[in-house]
């Protein structure tokens, strides 16, 4: 299990995530959501060990999680110049003996013996997902990896991820579109303000878009200006 225990994080004077408890279980998918400034973004950030949080703990099974636990997918990717596909995925040393990237390149249509710099950004995605699915990591965060995918492969991201899940991963996705996480999440997540204001099982997926933005006027507005 990820757990994260009284996770803070301070910028200055202002508070990004104030005592931030959540129980990630494995062998389920969890999508994580919120809304800009919330705090998605570096709680992400600190699972990943990309920034130091001020006080608090994140443990897996118990012991402190490492960056070597960790594979993450970016929303947007670097890539060193002058690389083709399979040079940069060289870069990804692994004991996935399983992996196979002549396979993987044919499945999804990317050419690894092309330098990257001519790839687009659909292909840079795959790419980056390859590298991931490499390291064979215990704790797999997604975030917004259905943007740039054609149609064909998202769909077969909606098909890995719940494979991953049945080899004991712990998944985190995020998405700004309810609709890519309904259909393939467990549970999912409300951020706010710093810290997991809800939980919701799929049963409940109906009513989060109308929890989060119960004191919007944004109808209202719209209705207004046109």
């Amino acid at each position: 299990m990820l757990k994260i225990e009284n996770l803070s994080v301070i910028f200055g004077e202002k508070s990004v995530l104030k005592n931030l408890t959540w129980s990630v279980l494995p062998n389920k998918i969890h999508g994580l959501i919120g809304l800009n400034g919330s705090g998605k973004t570096t709680l992400l950030n600190c699972i990943y060990g990309f920034l130091k949080f001020d006080s608090g703990n994140i443990l897996l099974n118990e012991r402190a999680l490492n960056r070597s636990d960790v594979s993450f997918l970016e929303t947007t990717n670097f890539f060193y110049s002058n690389l083709t596909g399979r040079e940069f995925l060289s870069i990804f040393s692994s004991s996935n003996q399983s992996f196979h990237e002549n396979e993987w390149s044919l499945l999804l249509d990317l050419p690894i013996d092309e330098m990257i710099e001519n790839y687009s950004t659909g292909m840079k995605k795959k790419l980056a997902l390859l590298s991931i699915l490499k390291l064979e990591r215990q704790v797999v965060i997604l975030d917004e990896p259905f943007n740039g995918l054609d149609i064909e492969t998202n769909h077969l991201l909606e098909k890995l991820i719940p494979i991953l899940k049945q080899k004991g991963k712990t998944i985190i996705i995020t998405s700004h579109i309810m609709g890519s996480l309904n259909g393939i999440c467990d549970e999912i997540h409300w951020i706010n303000d710093g810290v997991i204001k809800k939980s919701f099982e799929k049963v409940e997926f109906s009513d989060i878009e109308s929890l989060i933005f119960e004191n919007s006027s944004v109808s209202e507005s719209l209705q207004r200006l046109l």
